[in-house]
């Protein structure tokens, strides 16, 4: 039997979509329908209903995921009990929303490099719900969001949360510490509309009973620096990021009588059978962090 076969069924099964599927093994959707096919004609029975637009297995395809992930697991265990190891290349795909990556996203794929060095990264730096909804499609292997990822076949770990700090200008300011009221008598800077900083920024405000003059809401962590650079206000940002920009953009933490929640960090990515690999990058990362 042939595995390449078996893996395009199985990944066809677990994402309910040929193109997803076809996505994910880097092949066209002809090429996997034909693997498909292949291995209905060497079973004898259709895995597949294909009587209209709809995804379906039949019985028979129902019953052949599971037998599918165990031929790959144990095509896994061969490999490695026989010692040859990861493929002589690996493609994985990682997205990551901009906090992560400003913070130990860089340091920890350097490290990865030197751990798994035939492995080829394919990097996305992207919001949480784009990342989400890639993850739940096959078209990411994992991410890192703020939210963890639903779906079937999806995975999530929670990682350490994050803590979060308002940066301004150096040159503009100089007290030892600030109230939330001083900060919102200028322009304030956070994340995207209806993300958990941009949420948790206005709870702080209506809490405090403090009116601020605007909240300007910023995809890009860059973009935020480089506007708090240019003393256009002050932003939240994660700490980690923020000290990375403190030493060579003449920014600086600000402290502040308000506390803001810390960014929830959740890894969510779908494992592969016939590999192992992303369990196994995902145990670096938390090593790592």
């Amino acid at each position: 039997m042939n595995l390449r076969f078996v893996e395009a069924f199985y990944w066809v099964a677990t994402l309910k979509s040929v193109s997803r599927a076809a996505e994910k093994l880097f092949l066209t959707q002809s090429a996997m329908s034909a693997r498909v096919a292949a291995l209905e004609e060497e079973l004898g029975v259709l895995l597949l209903d294909r009587r209209d637009k709809q995804f379906r297995l039949t019985v028979a395809g129902g019953r052949f995921v599971s037998y599918a992930q165990k031929l790959l697991e144990l095509q896994r265990e061969v490999k490695a009990e026989m010692g040859s190891g990861m493929a002589l290349s690996a493609s994985l795909r990682i997205g990551a929303i901009e906090s992560v990556l400003h913070s130990w996203l860089i340091p920890w794929i350097e490290q990865l490099r030197v751990e798994q060095p035939a492995l080829e990264l394919e990097l996305t730096v992207e919001t949480t719900p784009v990342l989400m909804d890639q993850v739940q499609r096959g078209a990411q292997d994992i991410v890192f969001a703020a939210l963890p990822a639903g779906g079937e076949g999806v995975r999530t770990k929670t990682l350490p949360a994050m803590p979060m700090c308002f940066v301004g200008q150096a040159a503009q300011h100089r007290k030892r510490a600030y109230t939330l009221s001083d900060l919102a008598k200028g322009e304030l800077l956070t994340f995207q509309r209806g993300s958990q900083p941009h949420v948790a920024l206005l709870d702080a405000l209506r809490m405090a009973k403090v009116e601020q003059k605007k909240v300007h809401t910023i995809s890009s962590i860059s973009a935020m620096a480089q506007l708090v650079q240019g003393g256009f206000g002050v932003a939240t940002l994660p700490l980690a990021a923020a000290e990375r920009f403190v030493e060579v953009q003449g920014l600086r933490v600000l402290k502040c009588n308000a506390q803001l929640p810390p960014l929830p960090i959740h890894a969510s990515y779908r494992s592969d059978p016939a590999t192992g690999l992303v369990d196994g990058v995902l145990k670096s990362a938390l090593a790592f962090i």
